[in-house]
This record gives structure tokens, C-alpha cells and sequence, in this order.
């Protein structure tokens, strides 16, 4: 059985360089910077959001391996929006 690969479903373009806008590091370095301009502690952080010390510590040097949904509720407590946008696909929206 041959699962598509992400190349089947979103054909490359070759004109087109795919960057993603930020880094796990620069994502780790906003959580740092952000909770001490706020005057916050890695654990008064961990509390406030619901995860572990060890979690905020990880994401904050730039863990890869770090949970989405935890990193997400993270920014969402500091105060950090993030933008997805999905590429353009050249349909319309009804």
C-alpha cells in the first residue's frame, strides 16, 4: 500500500523557498524574554500555565520535541498571538 507523501498532496513549487517564520529557538528566546519583561519566575510560569518546570525550561532553550498544544497554552498565558496562514491555492472561497 503507498501512503502519499506531503510532495502528492501539496505539490512543490519550484519557484517558491519554504521558510518557516520562526525558529524553536527564537520561540524559546519571546517565552524567555516575554515572562521576565513581565517580572515572572520559569515556575510562577509553569504554575500559571499548567505544565512543569521542567517543560517551561526545555521550551525556553529550544526543545524541538516540545508539545504543540502545551507551547501553545504557554503563549497563550504570556500573552503572545501567533498567525497561520495557509498558502494560497488560487480557488476561490465560497
Amino acid at each position: 500500500m503507498h501512503l502519499p507523501s506531503i510532495r502528492d498532496i501539496i505539490p512543490a513549487r519550484e519557484h517558491e523557498l519554504v521558510t518557516m517564520a520562526y525558529t524553536t529557538e527564537q520561540i524559546g528566546k519571546l517565552v524567555r524574554q516575554t515572562r521576565k519583561a513581565l517580572g515572572a519566575t520559569q515556575k510562577d510560569l509553569a504554575l500559571t500555565s499548567g505544565t512543569g518546570l521542567r517543560f517551561i525550561i526545555e521550551l525556553e532553550k529550544g526543545k524541538q520535541t516540545c508539545q504543540v498544544g502545551k507551547v501553545l497554552t504557554v503563549l497563550n498565558t504570556l500573552g503572545i498571538s501567533i498567525n497561520l496562514t495557509p498558502p494560497t491555492t488560487g480557488e476561490v472561497d465560497q
